[in-house]
């Protein structure tokens, strides 16, 4: 088949010519129409306009899509019809357009292969062909009023063809290259797709259609969209495939005669319902990405907020099922790489029994294998058998701590978005449990530090009784700075002391048991109480660091008769409140310096005495300090809250302040809390 040579235009001169240049953008198939209506109403011709509308929308497009230079357009009327000539300035051989005369099914399929708008013109035109200049090439077409004569003269080459009864109107092409989906509906796709199908059966008289699509979703092939009556058994039906990427995929079926355009308009309506099909793909997949990134989000916070290593692993197979998986089990690896396993979910409760025995297994084939050889080589393992999964190693800082394991979903296999997500999940996972593992292991270590600055048990002595509380900072993995002690002292009396070494952590830890074990070495050595003071002061100033001491120290021992005597010194702490036995509560001894601050210090010497049922309560400022918005507790609020305890004995004291204290406020305390009772146990 050749190329047409030129456009007729005998009988121009009798009609009206237009010649315009257009830019090549998106507004150019919009002029172009204006252009061509305007020379159509001027020459009598408006039953030609939908038909020219149509195929000057078409090559228009066509010549902006593909050339991408300026247009001339060129607008022919006479008194018998309309030719429209389309023209474009880039550069190539007469070869590389195919077209030809209408109603050949041969030379229609090589067009349709090549462009849908070749076909339209193909339809509707009188006569087309193509025109090659050196400047570029130009496609044109002929459109005749019905039953009028072609006219005569100039080469137009083409054959004239009769009107095909069968073929479909230009209105229907319209209708059909014009149905859009709904814009502002929740799911536009089911109608716009019966829509395009109905319009497409319609115009090649088939008796029935369905387009099914498979979104991948594990709910297989479901029908979009239904037109007719279901084909009869042993009809062969036009299939034509939905050009859609994975994980979409569909088809769509015409029983449908054949004919010269059954094939050609299914492939255009399919390819038109593929375009916005794979919009609803990227639709769904960024939406679902931003779920994705919304629960990984969400599963980080929950993650982040647990510091127990048990409470972390029992939280990542709830977050998993059902979303990721059917099943989940999460297993450790001990120092010698065994597993074992910490926690599993089933979205069917009833399973889990027989989960937790198929884990169980062991056996070269079994799933305990393949978690074995996922935790050892660090990478993704698939699981067979009963349980149809994949294991997921959990590494943290190098460290593999051992494995996520995750059970396919009910009807379908793991998807590439899910695996990325689940492994993301299992490293999140393992950073959670090893920041757990390494918060219990601070807190035993605050633990045990803290322990060993403070006496086991306090001693048992006839006639005095001794009682403490101490409750920790709200951070139990941080070591406080709060302390207490009963020594012995050679004379036979005992020495109570409280302190609060400034600061927090482990230097401040370090500084307590510089200072306790000073003073003990000092009273032991029979050194008097200012003396050891001013010596431990000696101490911490050389020691330097920046870090002070607040000290309480009370010797105690029999006075006179059931009595107690009590030398108090005060290094910077706070006045003890002395409880009478009778009632009445108020605060004893004179202030002196703190340690660690200056070269030298006052303590001055505070004598009480104590008759039976009497009780000296010492305190640290965790107590006086403790907030409840701006209000704090406060001295005077600690001295009405002993009042009522007058008589009760050390360990109701001590308990009923730590209870005040803490009930103060719903916060956990902020500084260490100690509470020191010495009373006086005479009857």
């Amino acid at each position: 088949m050749s190329a047409e040579a030129g456009p007729a235009t005998a009988g121009a001169r009798d009609g009206a010519t237009r010649r315009v240049r257009l830019p090549a953008d998106r507004r150019t198939p919009a002029a172009a129409r204006a252009v061509v209506r305007s020379v159509l109403t001027e020459s009598h011709l408006d039953e030609l306009a939908n038909e020219a509308l149509l195929l000057t929308t078409e090559l228009t497009t066509n010549a902006v899509e593909h050339a991408g230079t300026e247009l001339d357009i060129e607008v022919v009327a006479d008194e018998i019809g309309l030719t429209v000539t389309v023209s474009d300035f880039a550069p190539g051989s007469g070869d590389e357009l195919t077209v030809g005369a209408r109603n050949d099914s041969t030379e229609i399929d090589e067009v349709s292969e090549r462009g849908r708008g070749l076909l339209l013109v193909d339809h509707f035109a009188s006569r087309w062909g193509t025109t090659y200049l050196p400047t570029g090439k130009g496609v044109w077409f002929r459109l005749d009023r019905p039953g009028a004569d072609p006219p005569t003269g100039g080469t137009t080459g083409g054959a004239q063809v009769g009107t095909d009864r069968s073929a479909p109107s230009a209105s229907a092409m319209s209708e059909l290259m014009q149905t859009a989906p709904d814009l502002y509906a929740d799911d536009p796709l089911p109608d716009f797709a019966t829509s395009l199908l109905s319009r497409v059966a319609e115009m090649v008289g088939a008796a029935g259609g369905t387009i099914r699509l498979d979104r991948g979703d594990g709910q297989g092939r479901q029908v979009l969209a239904h037109f007719g009556r279901p084909p009869r058994a042993g009809s062969e039906l036009l299939r034509v495939p939905l050009t859609v990427h994975r994980p979409y995929a569909g088809e769509l079926e015409l029983d449908a005669a054949p004919s010269a355009y059954a094939q050609p308009l299914a492939v255009l309506t399919a390819e038109r319902l593929s375009l916005h099909l794979e919009n609803d793909r990227l639709r769904r997949a960024d939406v679902r990405r931003q779920v994705w990134l919304t629960f990984l989000a969400e599963a980080s916070e929950l993650l982040a907020q647990s510091l127990d290593v048990d409470l972390t692993m029992a939280l990542v197979p709830q977050l998993v099922v059902p979303r990721l998986g059917q099943w989940c089990a999460v297993h450790t690896a001990d120092e010698w790489g065994r597993l074992r396993l910490a926690a599993a979910s089933h979205a069917d409760e009833s399973m889990l029994p027989q989960l937790h025995k198929v884990l169980a297994e062991t056996g070269p084939d079994s799933i305990q294998a393949r978690l074995r050889e996922a935790s050892r080589s660090a990478a993704q393992i698939p699981l067979g058998g009963p349980m149809e999964g994949f294991a997921v190693p959990l590494i943290a800082r190098g460290q593999r701590l051992g494995t996520l394991a995750v059970g396919r979903h009910q009807r379908h296999r793991h998807d590439p978005d899910e695996v990325a997500v689940l492994e993301d999940v299992a490293r999140r996972a393992a950073l959670a449990i090893e920041n757990a593992r390494i918060h219990a292991e601070r807190r035993r270590v605050a633990q045990t530090l803290q322990q060993s600055l403070l006496p086991p048990v306090l001693p048992l002595v006839d006639g005095i009784g001794f009682a403490a509380e101490y409750v920790p900072t709200g951070d139990d993995a941080e070591v406080g700075g709060d302390f207490y002690d009963v020594v012995p002292l050679p004379d036979g009396r005992w020495l109570v002391v409280i302190g609060d070494v400034s600061g927090k952590g482990v230097q401040a830890a370090a500084v307590t048991g510089l200072v306790r074990d000073v003073i003990r070495v000092l009273v032991g050595d029979g050194k008097p109480l200012p003396e050891a003071l001013a010596r431990l002061n000696e101490t911490l100033v050389e020691r330097g660091g920046g870090r002070y001491c607040t000290l309480a120290l009370a010797a105690v021992g029999p006075g006179q008769g059931d009595q107690l005597d009590v030398s108090l010194h005060l290094a910077g702490h706070d006045q003890p409140v002395l409880l009478a036995g009778a009632g009445g509560a108020g605060f004893v001894g004179t202030s002196g310096t703190a340690l660690g601050l200056l070269d030298t210090i006052t303590s001055p010497t505070a004598k009480i005495t104590l008759a039976p049922g009497d009780s000296l309560i010492f305190y640290t400022d965790g107590v006086t300090e403790r907030r409840r918005g701006r209000e704090l507790f406060g001295t005077d609020r600690l001295r009405d809250a002993a009042a009522p305890l007058a008589g009760y004995s050390a360990d109701v004291v001590a308990a009923r302040l730590r209870s005040v204290a803490i009930n103060f406020s719903v916060e956990p305390p902020r500084d260490d809390i100690a509470i020191l009772v010495l009373r006086n146990d005479a009857t």
